[in-house]
């Protein structure tokens, strides 16, 4: 009996021997095919001209083409909304734009996708600093001169921007949150545009990405006041932030993460996470990000969803006084 059950249980298991294990089968090598990188800009910008420079670099690494996808439109939510719907498998990803994952939610009277409940973080990206540039006739050096100006001429002063709704504008509004000032906004399409507004004297101050004026940092058709993040940016280390010169604490930092849908397995999130980083600390990347605009910020997945966590509050704050609201 014992002998004939053996022998049964035997026979019953040896087709299984030359198979691959269940959980393998279940679970197939990934990446298998190719990859889909969805940048929320279009070509040509700062963010667009990363992504393709780190795209062919992990498709070395992963063994598999990584095609950029420019998917552009309401403050990165078009493309953010089409990953979040997408398939977590790992062969969709998107390369977003801070505001359209902290500011969006608080700006829009309806949002399709939730930047925290719909993705998974993978890594944070790169930076692009903000600068606050002025006329050269405004007699103010610093921020905390112009802060002075404001409080005894409340509507006098007006900035540029790169457009409603843009980082570039709720950076504006938060100097004016934190400075209790009134400075009257005026909007613009694109950091080139209120650049020149500045440079022309259609308006005393602007608040542009760093890339945009670093052809004038030495021009007289306009002067920089500081840098907007809370740390000297290496791409201009001469620069004082606008904490040094009179804003403390103040940080309004432009910057770009890569995502996945949610549920993507964890295994895959953690090996982007580890290919990407590591692309982002080699010096030749480095370099070529400098050349666009933009410093490497590789994180870990948990830093940047604390990133979004409370970068989302902090720009709901600002957005609720300001008023802004886009539809």
């Amino acid at each position: 009996m014992y002998t004939r059950r053996y022998v049964l249980a035997a026979l019953t298991a040896a087709p299984l021997a030359g198979l691959p294990h269940i959980g393998h089968a279940q679970q197939p090598a990934w990446p298998t095919r190719p990859i889909r990188l969805v940048v929320t800009f279009p070509p040509g910008g700062s963010s667009d001209a990363a992504a393709r420079i780190v795209a062919p670099k992990l498709a070395e690494r992963l063994g598999q083409p990584v095609v950029v996808d420019n998917k552009p439109g309401a403050g990165g939510g078009v493309g953010l909304e089409q990953v979040a719907k997408s398939q977590a498998d790992g062969y969709t990803l998107v390369l977003a734009a801070a505001g359209g994952l902290t500011a969006n939610p608080s700006l829009y009277t309806k949002l399709n996708y939730d930047p925290v409940r719909d993705f998974a973080p993978v890594t944070s990206f790169g930076t692009s600093p903000f600068v606050l540039i002025a006329n050269p006739s405004l007699p103010a050096k610093t921020i905390g001169e112009v802060l002075s100006m404001a409080k005894r001429q409340p509507g006098k002063l007006s900035y540029a921007s790169g457009g409603n709704g843009t980082a570039m504008h709720l950076s504006g509004e938060l100097v004016k949150s934190m400075g209790g000032v009134h400075i009257l906004h005026i909007p613009y399409r694109g950091s080139g545009p209120a650049m020149l507004s500045v440079m022309s004297g259609e308006t005393q101050l602007a608040v542009v990405d760093l890339a945009t004026v670093a052809g004038q940092l030495q021009s007289t058709r306009l002067k920089v006041l500081g840098v907007m993040d809370r740390q000297r940016s290496s791409l201009a280390p001469d620069l004082p932030t606008l904490a040094e010169t009179g804003l403390k604490d103040f940080d309004a930092a432009g910057w770009f993460a890569i995502l996945a849908p949610a549920a993507t397995p964890q295994p895959i999130v953690t090996r982007l996470n580890t290919e990407i980083t590591a692309i982002l600390r080699l010096p030749e990347v480095r370099e070529r990000f400098a050349a666009t605009g933009l410093e490497p910020l590789p994180s870990t997945s948990d830093e940047l969803a604390q990133r979004i966590r409370t970068e989302t509050t902090k720009w709901a704050q600002v957005i609720k006084v300001s008023g802004a609201k886009l539809d």
